[in-house]
């Protein structure tokens, strides 16, 4: 039996009634919520008109109205540029690790110190007044007043500037300068500006006027080496602080913005002149009267004669953190380290650089370099962290994270000679297209079916891609690096094949120092021993250090030597080639020509050499087999001279025949006795050879029987 329709529907009327009224319920909701919104909105309109301008009137709000919008749009993006900086703030900055050390180079000599416990630090308040008003008056003469930004002063320096159509005065203050010592680099850009002001804030607010001026005094760079004012008046004068006259204090206060330029013990005339600015300075800002500094003027200070000597600073900071690192935590903080520096490679190398740049950096529009030379038995001899340390005390070898370029792929060939290639496996030289990623050669054509070997003579960009797409993956790429003893973050990234990834130079001379080492890793160091100052050992490099570990297998090592070693011979390091002396290295050339790497090594010493921009402009077409190359080949060349020639692992013969060497020379577009292949000569050393005859010489003459002398008059009677 069928139930009636209308009865059905009568059955739901009580549902169906519901749902009516909660449609009804929203609609009317809706429409009142509308015309209340209408109502509001009018009465605002009718309100705002209120406000309404006309005229000239509307034209200056409206001017107003726009740059409050851009105020507020650029105060983001600055607050956006500053946050990195203070990350920093987060850090223990206050602290020098409170350790004091005497730092000897590999003969024992001693050639610097670092730490603040060394010149122990004064307080503010036992400075002489003159000294404090000395610094004032010229590095921040309203320091008392502003909140770290002085825009009275700051208009003041434009002002003089203006008028001089020159740079004659600064407008950042103490604080500025404190905050860019603590926290950032000296690099020239409007970020760097933009973190110094926000930091300059965070440091008013966060210390006091007396811990700024005390932290500045104590950590500004002097010169000669030397940070704080109390270490500058010992090095100088031979003087405490408290004990500096009128004269000294002035030339003290004008080494902060320039101790390159002002340093007395290299340039007395130039350090008095600046020191007569600063007795003008307390004279103009009120602090002194002239007749208080005639005197001063009269009789300008003297340094003690230090013979203008160079400390190789770049080398000390780097070795000063290492002491940090692994000095045992129970042991004294004051402590004489024995380093592994050899200061005449140091020398070798810094004038390699500066040749160099010299000769050809206004050609190639390239203004800085940094190099790491290691001998192969894992000693850190020399460190050129930059042209000028006086100018920037910014560590480009050890902190800079400059891109690679070609220079990585050694890396990539040797995750594959661990993976079963050969130097004669063939991979294809042809287009390539990895997710979106079409990378080309340098060339910009493609040579087909290639083996191993000329892939990388050539430095090809494909193979490698090739490599790491088809049979790699970037993953054992980026473990063999590490484990070679690349510290840097390597990207895993597709395009850190071709060397995208940023690393340091003493991580390149690390990493390839792995193959001139025979594939052991964990030997790089600097630091031999330390001592306490009562002459206790606390650390010894050979005791306490990790033994070596192999991470590249010996067939590998030989794969890469055998290959490595043809690059300065026949590839794209040609202007690297020794004169008779086997060695092996790479090239490398970043993006728009901004880096240019030559990483190398002989069976002696591995060096790495990076030229290029603070600023990361580009150089005028520099390769890494131009510049770089010849910065290597100079400072090797010297390296080698009377020294005992070892043969690269894998590679019998150290030396190079002539036949060999002649396309080398050719290639360099230098003719034999041209001013690129006259390098530094070492001091005068017996080769090894001949000093092997001469002890072989010795233990004859002491072996040899005493000759029987005749009485003398035996002897006159026999004439």
């Amino acid at each position: 039996m069928t139930k009636h329709p209308v009865k059905e529907r009568k059955s739901k009327g009580p549902r169906a009634t519901v749902l009516l009224d909660l449609d009804a319920w929203i609609d009317s909701s809706l429409y009142e919520a509308g015309f209340k919104l209408r109502e509001f909105w009018e009465n605002v309109t009718i309100f705002s008109r209120r406000f309404r301008v006309s005229g000239w009137r509307r034209a200056f709000f409206e001017v107003a109205s726009e740059g409050f919008t851009f105020a507020a749009a650029g105060s983001v993006v600055m607050l956006a540029l500053a946050m990195p900086a203070f990350e920093e703030t987060e850090k223990d900055w206050r602290s020098q690790g409170d350790y004091a050390v005497t730092f000897l180079d590999r003969y024992g000599n001693e050639i610097g110190q670092r730490g603040i416990i060394q010149r122990d630090s004064v307080p503010v308040d036992e400075i002489p007044d003159h000294v404090i008003k000395a610094v004032l008056a010229t590095e921040d003469r309203r320091f008392f007043e502003h909140f770290g930004i002085d825009f009275v002063g700051l208009a003041r320096a434009l002002a003089e500037n203006m008028r001089a159509n020159s740079v004659v005065q600064g407008g950042s203050t103490i604080t500025q300068q404190l905050a860019k010592n603590l926290f950032l680099t000296n690099e020239r850009s409007m970020e760097r500006k933009v973190k110094e002001a926000f930091l300059s804030v965070w440091l008013e607010m966060n210390l006091t006027k007396k811990e700024i001026l005390q932290l500045y005094l104590d950590r500004a760079y002097m010169g000669g080496g030397t940070f704080g004012i109390t270490a500058a008046a010992d090095f100088y004068f031979n003087k405490g602080i408290k004990e500096v006259n009128l004269a000294e204090a002035a030339m003290l206060a004008g080494l902060f913005k320039a101790p390159g330029n002002y340093a007395p013990h290299i340039n007395l005339p130039a350090a008095r002149g600046r020191a007569n600015v600063v007795l003008s300075n307390l004279v103009e800002s009120g602090f002194m009267t002239e007749g208080q500094v005639l005197s001063a003027r009269l009789h300008p200070a003297t340094s003690v004669d230090r013979g203008g000597k160079d400390s190789p600073d770049y080398f000390l900071d780097w070795a000063f953190e290492e002491v940090k690192r692994i000095a045992p935590r129970r042991s004294t903080h004051s402590l004489v380290a024995r380093t592994t520096i050899d200061l005449n490679l140091q020398k070798a190398a810094e004038e390699a650089v500066d040749f160099m740049l010299k000769q050809h950096g206004q050609a190639y529009r390239v203004t800085e370099g940094a190099v790491v030379l290691l001998e192969n038995n894992g000693a850190v001899r020399a460190i050129v962290g930059g042209r000028d340390y006086a100018r920037s005390q910014f560590n480009r070898a050890t902190r800079a994270l400059r891109q690679t370029g070609s220079s990585f792929k050694p890396y990539v060939y040797t995750a594959a000679m661990e993976n079963g290639f050969t130097p004669d496996s063939v991979i294809s030289d042809a287009p390539i297209t990895w997710n979106g990623w079409s990378p080309k050669n340098y060339s910009r054509g493609f040579s087909g079916r290639m083996t191993l070997t000329s892939a990388l003579v050539r430095s090809i960009n494909t193979v490698p891609v090739r490599l790491a797409r088809d049979h790699l993956t970037t993953k054992p790429i980026k473990e063999i690096a590490e484990a070679m003893g690349v510290e840097s973050e390597i990207s895993s990234h597709k395009t850190m094949v071709l060397g995208t990834s940023g690393m340091t130079v003493m991580d390149q001379a690390t990493g390839y120092f792995t193959l001139a080492n025979g594939g052991f890793a964990g030997r790089r160091h600097g630091i031999t021993q330390l001592l306490s100052r009562s002459g206790d050992i606390v650390y010894d490099f050979e005791r306490d250090a990790p033994p070596p570990r192999r991470v590249v297998s010996e067939p590998a090592v030989a794969a890469m030597n055998s290959i490595l070693v043809q690059v300065p011979e026949a590839g794209t390091g040609r202007r690297a080639a020794l004169d008779g002396i086997r060695s092996a290295g790479k090239t490398g050339t970043t993006q728009a020509y901004r880096d240019a790497w030559y990483v190398g090594y002989t069976g002696n010493y591995t060096a790495a050499v990076w030229l290029g921009n603070d600023d990361f402009t580009p150089t005028r077409d520099m390769t890494g087999g131009t510049l770089p190359a010849m910065v290597w080949q100079r400072m090797m060349t010297y390296a080698h001279q009377n020294i005992e020639l070892r043969p690269i692992p894998g590679i019998e013969n150290p030396f190079v025949t002539p036949k060999k060497q002649a396309p080398a020379v050719a290639a360099a577009g230098q003719a034999p006795d041209g001013p690129e292949s006259r390098s530094l000569e070492r001091p005068a050393i017996l080769s090894a050879k001949t000093t092997r005859l001469l002890e072989d010489m010795s233990d004859q003459f002491r072996d040899a029987r005493k000759l029987e002398v005749p009485p003398r008059s035996e002897t006159l009677s026999s004439l």
